[in-house]
């Protein structure tokens, strides 16, 4: 069963997270208040909550070799929709922490991955299994 996820998270800025969203990540906007908007990324309902004076910060773990923001979220997509998505960000000079590229190559999770900063400083990661049923795949990763 598949059941879209909520999260909210903080941003300094409400108006500042609507023009990333909605206008960088093409996000649809849902309700809104003064101080929360809800946006429809991909499926998922997520919300920026304003917290004055907020920066996110990270911790990064090395995955594959790249030094991955932790904590960071975004969407699992198929591969069309990555690159489509990741041509959008080129176009509007979004700047990666990690480069679209691919991970894990001939491995069960194979898969494409980029991560970028929003303005209010939280990590966002977009990946797309070469093969959607590996998702979940259960196994051990040994580098």
């Amino acid at each position: 069963m598949s059941c879209p996820f909520h999260i909210a998270f903080p941003v300094r800025d409400v108006d500042e997270a609507r023009a990333f969203y909605g206008g960088v990540l093409g996000c649809p906007e849902g309700r809104s208040a003064a101080t929360w908007v809800d946006f429809n990324l991909f499926g998922h309902q997520i919300v920026a909550h304003l917290v004055k004076g907020y920066h996110g910060s990270s911790a990064h773990n090395a995955v594959d070799g790249d030094p991955v923001p932790v904590p960071h979220f975004g969407a699992a997509l198929s591969v069309e929709q990555f690159h489509a998505l990741a041509e959008q960000l080129k176009a509007k000079d979004v700047k990666f922490v990690i480069e679209p590229h691919l991970r894990f190559q001939g491995k069960p999770g194979e898969q494409w991955t980029m991560f970028f900063y929003d303005p209010s400083g939280n990590a966002l990661e977009f990946k797309a299994m070469t093969n959607p049923n590996n998702l979940f795949a259960k196994y051990v990763v040994t580098e």
